[in-house]
């Protein structure tokens, strides 16, 4: 299964949903989708690279926790992220994401808050994984 993001309706805040081969490609992807709310991602150039690592045993609780310590990591930088890995050894949890400070030549969508536990979900799919969650905007 190629990896992609996709979103669904949830009333004022936005679903983000990866989905991937493995859960660690699904999670990559649910990144890339709450990320792409914030900026087109195309347009970040890869010139700053956070590190994120945390422990939890939950695969769910994990997709929310990747996704808010990459959140505050970007806005500990200063910076917009756009491209993202994560590898499970256990109950560990490490992760990277690539991307630039905010410069004035990206135009910036809609800020996301936090991921939250709404609707949250990681599954196996046929052929592959899903992950999703709601995120406050």
């Amino acid at each position: 299964m190629p990896g992609s993001h996709d979103y669904f309706e949830h009333g004022a805040d936005i679903g983000v949903i990866g989905r991937g081969a493995s859960v660690e490609e699904a999670f990559a992807q649910a990144a890339c989708a709450m990320f792409a709310i914030m900026v087109d991602r195309e347009a970040v150039r890869p010139t700053l690279t956070v590190e994120v690592d945390f422990d939890e045993a939950d695969r769910e609780l994990a997709l929310v926790r990747w996704l808010n310590a990459l959140l505050a990591a970007a806005r500990e930088h200063g910076a917009i992220l756009a491209h993202f890995e994560v590898h499970q050894e256990g109950d560990r949890w490490r992760g990277l994401g690539r991307g630039e400070r905010w410069r004035e030549a990206l135009a910036r969508g809609t800020e996301v808050k936090g991921a939250t536990l709404t609707a949250l979900a990681v599954r196996p799919l046929d052929g592959g994984w899903e992950a999703r969650c709601v995120v406050d905007v």
